[in-house]
């Protein structure tokens, strides 16, 4: 099993603690990652972009001159796609852009995320996190004190989650939300104990 330190909130090591290797020890799997990441991003879209075809913009049922005759193209309708005001070639219509992963591989993708954090050195776990009062300036202090900059922090504490929101590199994330999106986009993943205990009973 992989050993990562456990830090206190002013920075200094308290200990050690011992990772599951079936969440925190599985061969990394790119693929999987990959397919993860872009299901995130197709299900945050909206798909409510619209434009009209030459058949929904309004005007141009009359034809703007004969067809023969005059020197110019022939012409049916000045809301043909060439006319400025016409309608658009294969204009987009709302859709559903979201696509379904099975629970297996969205497992696999999730602990492939982990796994390539603690392989990097970038997954930090603290004895707790917890402040007394709502201020950034005390959760900045604690960010300095571990030395974070670009973080991905998984707490429930509101405190901590109201402090933090206006620290731009910084994101707090509740248990029940990571993602894998979150969690490689962030250069480091902070954990307290206690949430810790919770992945492993819910993944291993």
């Amino acid at each position: 099993m992989a050993k990562v330190a456990v830090y206190n909130m002013s920075g200094q090591q308290v200990g050690e603690i011992e990772l599951n290797d079936a969440i925190f020890g599985v061969e990394v799997n790119e693929h999987v990652l990959h397919a993860a990441v872009v299901q995130y991003l197709a299900n945050q879209r909206q798909g409510t972009q619209s434009a009209k075809t030459r058949a929904e913009v309004r005007g141009g049922g009359r034809k703007p001159w004969r067809q023969k005759g005059t020197g110019r193209a022939r012409q049916g309708s000045i809301r043909a796609p060439q006319w400025t005001g016409g309608g658009i070639v294969f204009a987009p219509k709302p859709r559903d852009y979201s696509f379904k992963l099975n629970k297996k591989v969205k497992r696999l993708a999730l602990k492939s995320a982990l796994t390539s954090k603690v392989q990097e050195n970038k997954f930090i776990v603290l004895d707790e996190l917890k402040l007394d009062t709502i201020k950034t300036k005390e959760m900045k202090k604690v960010l300095d004190n571990l030395k974070l900059t670009k973080a991905l922090i998984v707490n429930d504490d509101k405190n901590v989650v109201l402090s933090a929101r206006n620290i731009p590199t910084v994101k707090t994330i509740s248990v029940n939300n990571i993602n894998v999106y979150d969690i490689l986009k962030y250069d480091t993943f902070v954990i307290s104990k206690d949430v810790l205990q919770n992945i492993e009973e819910v993944y291993a």
